[in-house]
């Protein structure tokens, strides 16, 4: 084996453990959320702020994680996110108060952002083009593990030592990281040294911070109406600026001749509104299984395991679904499918037997990974070369964005039928939970609307590539 191939062996291990650590702290801190919130003096109700920061966080980098890179280079830069990742975990778990943890999670989420770009980057650029898919196959199997591993770990580590170790552990994996990066890592740098869009980043930010918080304020900040809707249209007005902005500038961060093309546009959308439902499952199921039904962290930590194997092995089917039917038809039925499951956890009681949950959780996991994927290989299939880089990212933010907004949206419907039902006696906090998986799934139904004006002949032409955002 020559010294090249061993190198570029190598940069992939590095990367894949990247993305392996961005994907394991996306998912362990759900099963975690009660514990951390009795030893903050918290609700487990509030808690959403913990994972809105770090997916927001990483929404907010995304766009600008290809300029820093050709600017700074990919070692410094991977090597600093690394350090950023590190420092943030360490200070996630010396917090005092839900305050200084959603400020280290951002910390952490600054770093988390540029591990998977900037490593995607990296490989792009060295590995020849007819290995790139298969490397990035390579690369990908870690981001299916981590969600798999991160709730069951998660629930372990916070029933017999403390959640403070869901984030310690990360510091051992970061030296080694940093380690690695300085010996493996390529400094590459980008040839021409274009000059980046600070007003329109600064608008595109400022949007997706200020809408974030509108909807998180309703149940986490106390914010009254007045606040919550100025912040709104605060929001929209930055997003509507850089709109308008972009349509002026040469080289704007998304050119707006990306939404011409009718399945990127419609993938877009669908993307946003399908997982405002479907992502905050992830948040919702552990707080239910914990708060309203007595499960231990390890117990509930073990239920999620059904969902993320029902989704890897979906992967293998929805090629030839694809195109047997359609991308219209499969996303309409499929979003449709979705809903409906979420909306079937309304129906779920303490006295279930655990093997009726496991069918639930089973059922969810599939159509959930059939959605990720079909709604992901749809927005990109018909961009050329000159759009496919710009186009991955706005899909990347997207998805976190829709991530971060998911969860805000969950908690504060959650809040609502809190307010509703009240909180005396565990069945209230049950009724709580119930209206918000229903309510959630209409949300997730209403969005097979969408994908209803997708093109009826777009099929898929070739294997789909694999997850790369730790959701799917």
């Amino acid at each position: 084996m020559s010294s090249e191939t061993t190198a570029r062996k190598s940069l992939l291990w590095l990367v894949a453990v990247g993305f392996f650590m961005q994907t394991l702290d996306a998912t362990i801190i759900n099963t975690a959320l009660p514990a951390m919130a009795a030893s903050l003096g918290e609700s487990p109700l509030r808690m959403q702020s913990v994972i809105v920061a770090y997916a927001l966080t990483m929404a907010m980098l995304i766009p600008a994680s290809g300029w820093i890179a050709d600017r700074f280079g990919t070692r410094r830069v991977f090597f600093g996110a690394i350090v950023m990742f590190v420092l943030g975990s360490v200070a996630c778990a010396l917090s005092q108060s839900l305050g200084q943890l959603v400020a280290s999670r951002v910390l952490q989420g600054l770093g988390g952002a540029l591990l998977l770009p900037v490593g995607r980057l990296s490989v792009l650029r060295t590995v020849p083009r007819d290995q790139f898919l298969q490397a990035m196959s390579f690369v990908a199997i870690p981001g299916l593990i981590g969600p798999l591993m991160g709730p069951t770990l998660g629930g372990w580590l916070v029933q017999y030592a403390s959640w403070h170790w869901i984030f310690l552990i990360n510091v051992p994996v970061g030296l080694l990281g940093c380690i690695a990066t300085v010996r493996f890592m390529p400094d590459i740098r980008g040839l021409v040294q274009r000059r980046f869009d600070v007003i329109g980043y600064g608008m595109l930010a400022i949007g997706m911070v200020t809408i974030s918080l509108a909807v998180d304020g309703v149940a986490e900040l106390g914010l009254r109406q007045v606040s919550v809707l100025v912040l709104m249209i605060f929001g929209f007005a930055c997003l509507a600026g850089y709109w308008l902005h972009a349509a002026r500038r040469p080289e704007p961060l998304f050119s707006p001749l990306l939404f011409k093309v009718p399945t990127l546009s419609i993938g877009l959308i669908g993307n946003l509104f399908s997982r405002l439902g479907s992502g905050c499952m992830p948040f919702l199921v552990p707080l239910l299984l914990q708060v309203s039904m007595g499960y231990s962290p390890l117990h509930a930590g073990l239920m999620m395991l059904p969902i993320a194997m029902a989704g890897m092995t979906m992967k293998r089917f929805t090629t030839p679904l694809i195109q047997r039917h359609g991308y219209r038809t499969v996303l309409v039925v499929n979003t449709m499918l979705v809903g409906l499951t979420m909306a079937s956890f309304a129906l779920s009681t303490p006295g279930q037997p655990v093997a009726l949950h496991a069918v639930q959780l089973l059922l969810f996991g599939a159509v959930n990974s059939l959605q990720f994927t079909a709604m992901n290989t749809v927005t990109l299939r018909d961009l050329d070369g000159s759009m496919a880089s710009s186009g991955n990212s706005l899909l990347s933010m997207v998805q976190m964005l829709a991530m971060s907004l998911g969860v805000a949206v969950a908690s504060s419907v959650l809040g609502g039928y809190t307010g509703m039902f009240g909180t005396t006696l565990p069945i209230d906090t049950l009724h709580a939970f119930q209206a918000t998986f229903a309510t959630m799934g209409l949300i997730t139904l209403a969005s097979a609307l969408i994908f209803w004006h997708l093109p009826a002949e777009a099929r898929a032409v070739q294997p789909p590539q694999p997850e790369v955002s730790g959701q799917g």
